[in-house]
């Protein structure tokens, strides 16, 4: 039996609508570095580069989270100073990449629960230290389909693991942990809303499986192992396509628990590469994928604008990502841990 997390995620908002943590001993320490993103609570002013943060938007590859980046800086008619170009906050990481663009957040999350576990410690952290108010949370990324088409854009409803449980589990001091991993469903139905009748591809909602592994855990047949038959892997993807299932990845479970258990307004977008019921691999040409890995994007973005609009705040000028360092000794102490930390 695992023991369940208590308390509710509104306990971890203030009245201002701030990040509240839920770890007492962070105010008891000199200075919080956070490792993986080369930040550290008093070596950088957070307030002053990251207070303005409205979105932050998660995807696999530094290279997508870039490309990202420049795209809804077109969109939200976001301008930065003639000469400069945007920053990778990250680079002395090493780990993960990071891209301001106004009050957006652009941010490679890696592969997995724990790539994307450890980075959404940290960035909720930086909202805390930011002051950040009511954030709202997006994965963009690719997925498996179950029952659709390569190309599909998916809104996940609700994320389970594999064994359709809507809960992450995780070891702490020799006790499994459970957190319920719940997405809000009015910023789900929003984002459905804003597909376009004339998009050439479907926009879906349905339930997202997120497993611990991208070959076995997914009831692939290519993988270096394998000791169940073609009809095992359909049975199950029969099934699992019978509760709801629509989608498979691998980062929605931790993504969703940890956000919740913050307070923090969050979804999943996802693109679909492949049908699972009809293959295993990524067979599509790489000028068709990147146009597919696109659309996650273009509906965010319809958000993001739309929002941005609604508040006069479109068409923003400011530096992209600009480094606001606060003591430039802890700033080279953050630098070399960054560096080495593992």
């Amino acid at each position: 039996m695992g023991v369940q997390d208590s308390g509710s995620s509104a306990d971890n908002e203030y009245p201002d609508g701030s990040v509240r943590l839920r770890n007492p001993h962070i105010q008891l320490m000199d200075q919080d570095i956070l490792y993986h993103l080369a930040l550290g609570s008093e070596s950088h002013d957070l307030v002053s580069m990251f207070g303005d943060v409205k979105f932050v938007c998660l995807g696999g590859t530094p290279k997508r989270m870039e490309q990202f980046a420049f795209s809804i800086m077109d969109e939200i008619g976001h301008k930065l100073p003639a000469g400069t170009t945007l920053l990778d906050i990250s680079r002395y990481s090493y780990r993960y990449s990071m891209y301001k663009v106004g009050p957006v957040l652009a941010i490679s999350h890696g592969m997995g629960i724990p790539s994307v576990g450890i980075l959404l410690h940290e960035v909720i952290k930086l909202m805390y230290h930011a002051r950040v108010r009511d954030p709202i949370f997006f994965r963009i990324g690719t997925c498996g389909g179950i029952g659709i088409e390569g190309g599909t854009v998916v809104i996940s409803e609700d994320a389970v693991d594999g064994l359709l449980r809507p809960t992450l589990e995780l070891p702490v001091l020799g006790k499994l942990l459970q957190r319920p991993a719940k997405l809000d469903k009015k910023l789900a139905r929003e984002l459905k809303s804003l597909a376009s009748a004339e998009d050439p591809y479907d926009t879906v909602t349905g339930r997202t499986m997120c497993t611990y592994d991208f070959y076995e855990g997914q009831g692939r047949l290519d993988g270096a192992f394998c000791d169940y038959t073609e009809a095992d892997k359909m049975h199950y993807m029969t099934q699992i396509h019978k509760a709801g299932v629509v989608n498979i990845e691998m980062e929605s479970l931790s993504f969703a628990a940890l956000t919740h258990h913050a307070g923090i307004k969050a979804a999943v977008v996802c693109v679909t590469l492949m049908d699972r019921l009809k293959n295993d691999q990524v067979l599509a040409p790489k000028e068709v994928l990147d146009e597919w890995q696109s659309r996650p994007q273009i509906l965010v973005s319809r958000y993001i604008k739309r929002y941005l609009s609604m508040k006069g705040r479109l068409s923003l000028d400011g530096p992209g990502g600009s480094m606001c360092v606060k003591s430039p000794r802890r700033f080279k102490l953050v630098q070399q841990e960054s560096e080495t930390y593992d």
